[in-house]
């Protein structure tokens, strides 16, 4: 039994309220626990200079993430990210970006710029993933609001995405670390996955000793257990705005 009178495969619970705020198609408040993230997807008809200076016969949407704790989500207090990012924040925003493009299929989509912000409102462990997971509710939502603009013959959302972290507290495997678990954990990862089971990334290390092949493949285990969870959440979130996805065989 956990601090928190959890199982080791047990998730936090986890809350969701869609269209938070007004301004953006896509706006998902989501808690898992303490842990609270202020998720929006907004969609502008441009492209990265980079991506618009290609040819227009191949031309393609693309899509980009920011991520920042807001001052009051720890404390002590977090001090504004006001003109540079810090590594931290820089290297969780890249990961959300690379975690939701693997949903989307930007030929579809055409020449559009999706924008995913991810603000931290309470921290208290596993902000990236918890903003990986609401960021996909808040990105089919915007999606869904231009839905009459796409072609009604390919998909733009692919495949769910969802995130969670696993790790090794006290010598057992355990799903979904608060806080007090990430801070004293012998092996931390963040697991990144479609609905089907398909990984998209997985970030791991050993805070201490080396671990086995072995301790790795049961937190692997735990952390598909736990995105099955998340999945039918999101699925539920969205209820019939659920979008059609591709089907894709797991071997």
């Amino acid at each position: 039994m956990r601090h928190d009178q959890r199982q080791p495969h047990d998730l936090r619970p986890i809350r969701v309220q869609r269209h938070f705020t007004g301004a953006a198609p896509g706006s998902v408040l989501i808690q898992a626990g303490r842990t609270t993230v202020l998720c929006t997807a907004s969609i502008e008809s441009s492209l990265p200079p980079w991506k618009a200076a290609a040819d227009p016969a191949t031309v393609s949407g693309w899509l980009t993430a920011e991520y920042s704790m807001l001052p009051g989500s720890t404390s002590p207090r977090k001090r504004r990210e006001r003109e540079k990012l810090d590594g931290r924040s820089s290297e969780i925003q890249r990961l959300i970006g690379r975690s939701l493009r693997a949903a989307v299929n930007f030929q579809a989509l055409g020449a559009r710029t999706i924008a995913i912000d991810c603000d931290v409102l309470e921290a208290d462990g596993g902000t990236r993933t918890l903003s990986i997971t609401g960021g996909f509710i808040a990105l089919c939502d915007a999606i869904a609001s231009i839905r009459h603009e796409l072609p009604a013959d390919r998909l733009v959302i692919e495949r769910s995405i969802a995130a969670v972290s696993v790790g090794v507290v006290q010598g057992t495997p355990v799903l979904d670390l608060d806080y007090i678990e990430d801070s004293t954990a012998e092996v931390d990862l963040n697991v990144v996955m479609s609905g089907t089971g398909a990984f998209i990334e997985v970030q791991g290390t050993a805070e201490g000793k080396p671990f086995s092949r072995e301790l790795l493949n049961q937190q692997l285990d735990l952390a598909a257990r736990g995105i099955e969870q998340l999945t039918r959440l999101q699925r539920d979130a969205l209820g019939t705005d659920w979008p059609p996805l591709e089907q894709m065989l797991i071997c």
